[in-house]
């Protein structure tokens, strides 16, 4: 039987990941998440992915406009059943993309499941973001 500590540690290598794509290092994405047709993401700009490929080359594109970025989850609550967890927070930071900045705060619900022993995220929702819209809106009016 998995306990809390086994579903924060899977959470906290999900959170390293996604800081080092805030800074242009997508490396890490693809061991974090479950390697299932059924993992999903929503980002905050928009949008939802499915599947293990998917949600890895999403969160690849950031990665390659991304610098300079830092990504925290506070106020974490966790839910465990069985095989799966379910996470929720507010994930607060700032990042880059293409040399605009953004700082961001939204509420995320993050689900985790046991596969071979393992915690790997198979979903993560968050919130809509107004500041990474914005820079979006930049980047496509060509700022």
């Amino acid at each position: 039987m998995s306990s809390e500590s086994d579903v924060r540690a899977a959470s906290e290598r999900f959170y390293a990941a996604l800081n080092a794509m805030a800074n242009g290092d997508n490396g890490p994405m693809a061991d974090v998440w479950s390697a299932s047709e059924g993992a999903s993401a929503q980002h905050p700009i928009g949008g939802r992915n499915l599947g293990h490929a998917d949600v890895v080359a999403s969160f690849g594109a950031v990665a390659k406009a991304a610098t300079g970025g830092e990504v925290a989850l506070l106020d974490q609550k966790i839910e465990l059943g069985g095989d799966m967890a379910v996470e929720t927070g507010v994930e607060k930071g700032r990042v880059t993309l293409a040399g605009h900045a953004a700082e961001i705060e939204h509420r995320v619900t993050n689900v985790y499941r046991r596969e071979g022993g393992v915690w790997k995220i198979v979903h993560h929702h968050t919130d809509l973001s107004p500041a990474l819209l914005d820079v979006l809106d930049k980047l496509k009016a060509g700022g």
